[in-house]
């Protein structure tokens, strides 16, 4: 493929698959702390749910929240415990021995500053960094090595853009120059999604809604929306789907980590994963949630095989726009929601902890009457590991990284 140099339309986004790869093309940061540090952000687009990625088993109103569907130790698939009172998803085992040895941390009841629930409006405020949608085209991790730039720590040879399929994610979109990559096959979007999409650009895009109907025509006639789509809605999730998200989910990372490990390659970088919008048949022991973190586990183990020598230097941040309900809905999924979880694993950290203050699970004590509530803002996270793994200096974190966010105290100790 030849190299192209524009910025991704509206259009491209939309019949695109999602975002998976852009990574600022700044060579190397400056070593003269002895340091070469890396950080990966990886987008888990569609909202997960952190009560059953995490579950707070040790909280006396958990099981009676979600029932059966509540994730226990002494379940028919135990959950894995990480301390005296939060348990891993069994589908991570992975993620449970990085965090045993101190190289992964979780931060529960967190979220961003957005109260809402529309996934385009939190995913823009998760990537941009501000307090507001829609206010930006420029994301967090961009600005912020155009702040190492201006301060010396990072050399901006190789300004030449690369761009390759699919779409950059807007948390390094920026004046800083950004090479993107995205495999040859890109996993289709659910019926669910395609059929939202179709709804809002009904109403506000006639014309682009009927071309992405036209798309969604072709792909149901050679087979794609078939019961094989990895995205599917049965909470099976069949065995040539599942192992085919596996596989795209250890692809994707994998390559990013063997960017990230090249001796000239770019040093930050982001990428999504979509799937997580688990209106039905969610399961957590099972199902479909179960088999995409089982995914997003494998894809870990990845990252860290491909990252090899500069595992030490890198932290990995999993993100997403918002959590899920914090009860089971009426077709045992869970809806738009607020509070949720944030994976930490790297080398580089300081790990072994999950960082909560946890808010409780009495109605009294639910956000809005329905979700987790969040109790940590998670730019406090993202600006602990840009101060202290990337050292951007506190004032241009609060001003110009994430503008506004004064208030929000940097979250330290979170690397070694």
């Amino acid at each position: 493929m030849g190299l192209v140099d524009h910025w991704p339309t509206r259009r491209e986004l939309l019949v695109s698959s999602g975002a998976l790869f852009a990574w600022s093309q700044m060579p190397r940061l400056a070593r003269a702390e002895g340091r070469d540090p890396r950080l990966l952000v990886i987008v888990l687009r569609g909202a997960l749910d952190g009560l059953g990625a995490v579950a707070p088993v040790g909280d006396p109103d958990w099981s009676s929240l979600r029932g059966d569907r509540a994730l226990v130790l002494d379940g028919k698939t135990p959950a894995l415990p990480l301390d005296s009172f939060f348990a891993l998803n069994p589908a991570m085992p992975n993620l449970h021995r990085l965090y045993k040895t101190g190289k992964a941390s979780i931060v529960h009841a967190t979220a961003t500053p957005y109260r809402e629930r529309s996934h385009f409006d939190g995913q823009d405020v998760l990537e941009s960094g501000l307090a507001k949608p829609g206010m930006t085209g420029s994301g967090w991790l961009n600005r912020a090595l155009v702040a190492l730039e201006a301060g010396g720590r990072v050399d901006p040879r190789g300004s030449r853009a690369l761009g390759i399929g699919s779409v950059t994610p807007l948390v390094v979109r920026g004046s800083a120059p950004v090479m993107t990559w995205a495999p040859q096959k890109l996993l289709p979007a659910s019926a669910d999604t395609q059929s939202r999409l179709l709804d809002l650009y009904q109403h506000t895009d006639p014309k682009l809604a009927t071309v992405l109907q036209a798309r969604m025509k072709l792909a149901s006639l050679d087979g794609a929306m078939a019961s094989g789509d990895p995205m599917s809605d049965d909470p099976t999730l069949p065995p040539p789907g599942i192992a085919r998200v596996r596989a795209y989910f250890a692809e994707a990372a994998g390559t990013a980590a063997r960017y990230l490990a090249k001796p000239d390659g770019p040093r930050v970088g982001a990428m999504g994963f979509v799937g997580w919008d688990t209106h039905i048949a969610e399961g957590a022991a099972s199902g479909q949630l179960y088999n995409l973190l089982g995914a997003l586990d494998g894809a870990f183990a990845a990252i860290e095989s491909n990252l090899s020598e500069v595992w030490h230097e890198t932290v990995v941040a999993v993100v997403t726009e918002f959590g899920r309900t914090a009860r089971i809905n009426g077709t045992q999924g869970t809806d738009h929601g607020t509070g949720t979880v944030a994976f930490l694993i790297g080398g580089a950290l300081a790990g072994g902890r999950v960082i909560a203050d946890w808010p409780g699970l009495k109605p009294a004590q639910l956000f809005e009457d329905r979700d987790l509530k969040p109790t940590t803002d998670l730019r406090a996270v993202l600006k602990g590991l840009l101060r202290d793994h990337l050292r951007v200096e506190e004032k241009v974190l609060a001003e110009m990284v994430f503008p506004g966010s004064a208030d929000v105290k940097t979250m330290g100790s979170l690397v070694g």
